[in-house]
C-alpha cells in the first residue's frame, strides 16, 4: 500500500512539473508569425497617400513602406489585406490580420481593445470643403446640419456626428470620389486627418475642394495589433526605433507628404479644440 502510495504522489508531482513545462514555452503570437513566416496587414489601398495604388498599380504609400521596411528589419515577409476602413480593426480582432496600418488614431477607447505601436505620426483633424464657398462652414458650430463624408467607425466621423453633422458614409472610396461629391454638393465636408487631407488635395487640385482653416485634435497615429500579448508589439517597435534612428522614416515622410515631416511631435498643438467624438 505504502509503494502505491508513493507512486501516485510521484505521478502527481510529476505531472504538475510537465504543466509548468508546457506553460514556461507556451507560444507567443510572434512566434507564431516567425514560424509562418510573414505577416498580415490589414490596410484600405484607398488612402491617399498612406496606402494608396501608383501609377505602376503597386500598393505603396507612407504606411505601406514602413511596413515593408519592418517586414525586412524583421526577416519576415509582408502580405497587405485590403478591405473597408471599417472592417480593419475587426480583422486585427479576429485574428484574420496580425495588425492594421491605415492611419488610425491612438485613442483611449481603442486601447481598451488593441495594442499601439510606438507612433510614426504626429497630426491633428483637417477640413476638406468646396472651394466655391467653404460649404458654408465658417466655424465649428457650422457643422450642425451639414453632411459629413467617411468612414462610419472613424474617430473623424465620430468628432463630426458630435457637432450635429449628418453622416454619408462610403465602403473603401478613393479620394478623388470623396472631393467630386463635395464638389458637387452631395456631401458638404470631409473631416480626416490633416497631413493626409492636405496632400491629396494638393494632388487633385482641380477637383472643385480646398483645405479649410479650422484644425482640431491633435493626434498620434501607430500600427494597431492584437492585444493577446505583447511579443509582437515588442519586435515592431524595435524595428521602428532601428527606423527612426536610421533617418528612413522621415525620408518617407518627406516622399509622401509633400516635404514634411510628420514623424516628430508638433508644437502648439496642445491649444488646439479637442472634441469627444460620438459613438
Amino acid at each position: 500500500m505504502k509503494f502505491g502510495l508513493v507512486t501516485a504522489l510521484s505521478a502527481l508531482v510529476l505531472a504538475a512539473c510537465g504543466g509548468n513545462t508546457v506553460g514556461d514555452s507556451e507560444e507567443t503570437a510572434w512566434d507564431a508569425i516567425e514560424e509562418k513566416g510573414k505577416i498580415t496587414v490589414a490596410t484600405s489601398g484607398t488612402l491617399f497617400p498612406s496606402s494608396y495604388y501608383g501609377d505602376d498599380n503597386v500598393l505603396t504609400g507612407y504606411e505601406v513602406e514602413i511596413m515593408k521596411a519592418i517586414g525586412e528589419k524583421l526577416d519576415v515577409d509582408v502580405e497587405f489585406m485590403e478591405m473597408g476602413v471599417d472592417g480593419i480593426l475587426t480583422s486585427v480582432q479576429s485574428g484574420q490580420a496580425d495588425m492594421a496600418a491605415n492611419g488610425f488614431d491612438i485613442t483611449d477607447a481603442r486601447k481598451e481593445d488593441y495594442l499601439f505601436s510606438e507612433p510614426y505620426k504626429y497630426s491633428f483633424g483637417g477640413l476638406v470643403v468646396r472651394a466655391s464657398d467653404n460649404s458654408g462652414i465658417e466655424s465649428f458650430e457650422d457643422w450642425d446640419g451639414k453632411k459629413a463624408a467617411g468612414g462610419a467607425t472613424t474617430t473623424y466621423m465620430g468628432i463630426a456626428r458630435s457637432l450635429g453633422a449628418e453622416p454619408v458614409t462610403y465602403d473603401n472610396a478613393t479620394n478623388d470620389i470623396f472631393f467630386r461629391d463635395v464638389a458637387s454638393g452631395r456631401t458638404d465636408f470631409i473631416p480626416n486627418d490633416y497631413y493626409i487631407s492636405n496632400t491629396a488635395v494638393q494632388f487633385f487640385a482641380d477637383l472643385g475642394v480646398k483645405m479649410h482653416d479650422l484644425k482640431y485634435n491633435p493626434s498620434e497615429q501607430a500600427i494597431v495589433l492584437s492585444n493577446d500579448d505583447n511579443s509582437v508589439k515588442e519586435k515592431v517597435d524595435e524595428a521602428l526605433a532601428e527606423l527612426r534612428e536610421e533617418g528612413v522614416l522621415s525620408e518617407l515622410s518627406a516622399e509622401f507628404f509633400g516635404g514634411e515631416d510628420v514623424t516628430e511631435p508638433l508644437e502648439n498643438v496642445d491649444e488646439l479644440p479637442v472634441f469627444e467624438p460620438e459613438d
